[in-house]
């Protein structure tokens, strides 16, 4: 089939020889493309939109056949979110919390862990409609149906919701570690059971101490400490027996470090290190991956290769040579942020011992060569490390991801059954049961769904089979179909409407001939079969061909290609002289009629259904103005240039031309209801009286002008003016009028013409709210009022309306130093507002969007430093905010402190006048930080006093 662009020129190809009133049912049947021959099943690649009878490609090609009954649905087989047996469930990532799913895989692998918490004494919970309500009770539930739900994966939502986190941003998964499980040993503590108040510790705690040695007297001492987890610093090193050995080495404190020895009662030079006494049965060991970057004052991300083995001896570290642990769980973390990437978690089975992989809601067991731990995680990192990955030996593992390694003692365990089987509670159980019977409700429920859909597309396959056999029209009897109906009627996962055809009618209630594109003929058998099952309407049939329409086209394309002609017709004949009666045409319409004819033409022939856009030179002028109004570019309408808003002839003679009847006949052709003016019509008489009234109002208001200008001529060219710093002698009063008034009143007096006159003075606009005289007027005096003499405030009162005199009266008293001078106002001043007035200044000094605040750095001199301790930065970073110095000093948020000085938000201790700005929740205003003032800054050092920081962290 011929392209659509041809089959539209051949359409109207008739219309060249054959005039509007000259047309037949032959033409208009040319024009709806009646008897365009139908396409063919396979010689179109797609649907040929410009022909009405090319009834292929429109969405059949689905249904002709045989179909697979699993293509009459796009529901999942629900058993595919059924559990195996014999499996672990995942856990629904809700945005950003796949560091919250790792952690509570491994947590529910710790079967010691989560049998103590079933044990959990709840007094809710014989309950019959008993809910979990705090964090953890949610945990319970949690365990619970991750060890007994039919669910392939469960939604940790509830527990999420009760710990407050917020879904779409990722948190610290360390600090979340550490902050969880101190809840759970606070939770269990409180427990009535003994054996359940130190299970956190008994599964997670060891004990080491800081032991200190003076190379003088040789005097130890030591200062034990807990600990739940042990922090390896990763960087500079290979393997985890070197992050371990670098943890216990032996530091020396001399210099400006030496330690200060009670039996020498002086600063000696002395060693310390950390002695390891007790490990727990969970030996959990944090990679420090992610470290304080001080240069750019956020964390970043250490890339470090770091082997481990499958079984660590610890003994060599604690002198116990029994001391050997079996890795039981690898948390990996992937991405080069520290603010973003994914978690996932290798966890070992108590149970079997077999190796899987979580990763959320997908979980995978490894098994054979696949058992590669973090390695596996660094295949697909997208960024080039610049170290090469180091081979590992037999029994050994290497990641760059790997960021929490967990440890398990040795021992025979799993022999013990005892040990190794946790049962979930009665009451636990019975919400399992609950959820498990809506789940089996769910799958039944998309099961029967999937039925009805099946069932739905088999008998609408054998609708479309019998339909679409019957939908070409071969005779003289047929309808129109919309064709995007006919799409989605054949489009099986599109719910199929009723037919509407009323967006395709013309301006006469008939099809419009430029809607063919968009309808499809059909037999009138198949059209009735469509509207007896689906409704809708108006029908279209072979009565609905608009003639009007046809002609209304015939009309515009000759016009079309009549109009350069015409043109250059018209320009030859406006240049001869007139004879006879002429008609009025406007100037700029004259000029630009070609191009308003090529529009008027262009819209005619898009014309559509409801179609209520005017035709040039009809309807209400809205827009019409004179030239000198407008550019001719914003003209609309031919001849509209001539109309007045009174819808008359416009006055302005040179904006009009007078042309014969030879001119205004072709002009007509094109713009049929344009205004009509012939050479006797007269102008517009309201016009015209507006016009006189106009002049009129213009001459009163110069001598009105020229009048208020010699009575107060000094007041208008601002001489012999006077002032409040030097009284002028002779008078008692003055009085006081707006500054906003001479101005006005100035300009009237200036351009009378053009400008309003002034009738009121507006001293109302100088009062407070109670009615007498703003006391801020006195203090900007010159800028919102102007004094006025006597004798011109008589002139004021006598030519303007006064709504409220304010004077300014003088009052010289005799004493015996000479005289005092004393001022008042009438009306009197309000000090209520006055006192209003400076409290706004006192507040407008404490809050402020836009200041200059300095900050000078104090630099003093370096007291005696203590050794570091060994803790994370974001450790650190909370024990300093729980544990304030003391001193009191810690700072508010001023964070680009940071990028001018180098010293982390952490480290910087901010003072004004001596006072140290210590609360963080405080305004600006409430410190006494206003502008223009400035800020002390001292820099904290980096502490390195293990037993100093050991003290902070026991609140001893």
């Amino acid at each position: 089939m011929a392209p659509r662009v041809q089959l539209e020129k051949a359409a109207w190809s008739w219309v060249e020889t054959v005039k509007p009133e000259e047309i037949k049912q032959e033409h208009i049947e040319l024009a709806y493309r009646i008897n365009l021959p139908a396409c063919k099943r396979g010689a179109c690649r797609r649907n040929c939109k410009g022909n009405p009878n090319c009834l292929v490609g429109i969405g059949e090609q689905a249904w002709l056949g045989q179909i697979d009954e699993n293509t009459f649905h796009n529901i999942d087989d629900p058993n595919s979110e059924r559990r195996d047996k014999n499996t672990f469930v995942g856990l629904t990532n809700l945005g950003a919390t796949c560091y919250v799913n790792t952690f509570l895989q491994v947590w529910f692998h710790n079967l010691e862990l989560r049998r103590s918490l079933y044990q959990c004494h709840n007094s809710r919970a014989q309950e019959h409609n008993y809910e979990p309500q705090s964090i953890c009770e949610h945990l319970q539930y949690l365990f619970a149906l991750m060890q007994n739900s039919n669910r392939k994966y469960i939604d940790p939502s509830g527990l999420v919701k009760a710990l407050g986190l917020d879904t779409g941003q990722q948190q610290d998964a360390q600090e979340f570690s550490k902050l969880f499980l101190s809840l759970l040993e606070d939770t269990l503590s409180k427990q009535k059971n003994p054996n359940l108040q130190t299970v956190i510790q008994q599964q997670f705690c060891g004990q080491f101490s800081y032991v200190t040695v003076c190379n003088q007297c040789g005097r130890s001492s030591a200062l034990s400490s807990r600990f739940y987890e042990l922090e390896l610093n990763i960087q500079g090193h290979k393997n985890l027996t070197e992050c371990i050995t670098e943890f216990l080495k032996e530091e020396k404190l001399d210099g400006e470090n030496r330690y200060f020895c009670e039996s020498c009662q002086s600063k000696q030079n002395a060693t310390r290190r950390i002695k390891l006494h007790s490990l727990p049965p969970t030996l959990n060991l944090q990679l420090m991956r992610f470290v304080f970057d001080r240069q750019t004052g956020h964390k970043k991300k250490l890339n470090t290769f770091i082997s481990f083995p499958e079984q660590l001896d610890m003994g060599p570290f604690l002198e116990d040579p029994k001391c050997v642990y079996e890795l039981s769980a690898v948390l990996i973390h992937r991405g080069i942020s520290a603010y973003s990437g994914h978690y996932i978690a290798h966890v070992k089975d108590a149970l079997t011992g077999d190796w899987y992989k979580f990763n959320d809601e997908e979980i995978e067991k490894m098994e054979g060569k696949k058992l590669q731990l973090g390695i596996e995680e660094d295949i697909a990192e997208t960024v080039k490390s610049q170290s090469r990955k180091p081979k590992c030996s037999k029994g050994y593992h290497c990641s760059r991801n790997a960021y929490m390694l967990v440890y398990k003692i040795q021992g025979d365990e799993n022999s013990d059954h005892s040990k190794t089987k946790v049962e979930v509670p009665a009451f636990l159980q019975r919400l399992v049961d609950q959820d498990n019977h809506k789940f089996e409700e769910w799958c039944t429920e998309m099961a029967d769904m999937r039925k009805q859909s099946v069932d739905k597309g088999k008998a609408k396959h054998e609708e479309v089979k019998e339909l679409y056999k019957l939908l070409p029209a071969e005779d003289e009897q047929y309808e129109f179909i919309p064709l995007e109906w006919l799409k989605k009627w054949l489009d099986d996962s599109t719910a199929t409407k009723e037919i509407d055809n009323s967006i395709f009618l013309c301006s006469h209630g008939k099809l419009h001939p430029d809607k063919m594109g968009e309808v499809k003929r059909v037999s009138l058998q198949a059209a009735n079969l469509l509207y007896e099952r689906y409704g809708g309407g108006p029908r279209l049939d072979g009565s609905s061909l608009c003639i009007e329409c046809v002609g209304q086209r015939c009309r515009v394309l000759r016009l079309k290609n009549q109009l350069n002609e015409d043109f250059k017709e018209v320009s030859n004949l406006i240049k001869r002289s007139l004879s006879g009666e002429g008609f009025w045409v406007g100037k700029a319409s004259l000029r630009s009629w070609r191009q308003l004819a090529l529009d008027q033409l262009e819209e005619d022939e898009v014309e559509t259904k409801h179609n209520n856009s005017k035709t040039n030179g009809q309807g209400p002028h809205t827009n019409n103005k004179d030239l000198s109004e407008g550019p001719e570019d914003d003209m609309k309408t031919f001849n509209e240039d001539l109309v007045c808003s009174h819808g008359g002839l416009s006055i302005l003679e040179s904006e009009r031309k007078l042309v014969s009847d030879e001119v205004w006949t072709k002009l007509r052709k094109y713009f049929p209801k344009a205004p009509e003016f012939n050479q006797n019509q007269d102008p517009c008489q309201q016009c015209l009286t507006l016009e006189q009234e106009e002049k009129d109002n213009e001459a009163v208001s110069k001598m009105m002008a020229l009048d208020q200008k010699n009575q107060l001529l000094n007041l208008f060219h601002e001489k012999n003016r006077p002032t409040l710093t030097k009284w002028p002698q002779g008078t008692d009063v003055l009085y006081i009028v707006p500054l906003f008034f001479v101005e006005e009143w100035k300009k009237f007096i200036r351009r009378p013409t053009k400008s309003s006159p002034v009738s009121n003075v507006g001293n109302t606009l100088l009062l407070c709210p109670h009615g007498v005289l703003l006391i801020s007027l006195l203090l900007a005096f010159f800028v919102l009022q102007t004094l006025l003499w006597p004798n011109e405030w008589d002139v004021i009162s006598r030519l303007f309306i006064v709504d409220q005199p304010i004077s300014i009266h003088c009052l010289k008293q005799t004493t015996p130093n000479g005289y005092t001078t004393q001022y008042t106002t009438q009306p009197d001043l309000c000090w209520e507002c006055r006192e209003s007035f400076l409290f706004q200044q006192q507040r407008d000094l404490r809050e402020y969007t836009q200041a200059t605040i300095y900050i000078r750095k104090v630099i003093e001199d370096k007291r005696d430093a203590a050794p570091e301790v060994i803790a994370s930065s974001s450790e650190a970073e909370e024990e300093r905010e729980e544990h304030p110095k003391v001193d009191g000093e810690k700072d508010p948020d001023f964070s680009q402190i940071m990028h001018a000085f180098s010293v982390a938000p952490f480290d910087q201790n901010l003072s004004i006048e001596g006072k140290s700005l210590t609360d963080d929740s405080a305004t600006l205003g409430s410190l006494g930080v206003i502008p223009e003032c400035i800020i002390c800054l001292k820099a904290d050092e980096p502490i390195a006093d293990y037993a100093a920081m050991d003290d902070a962290y026991q609140g001893e």
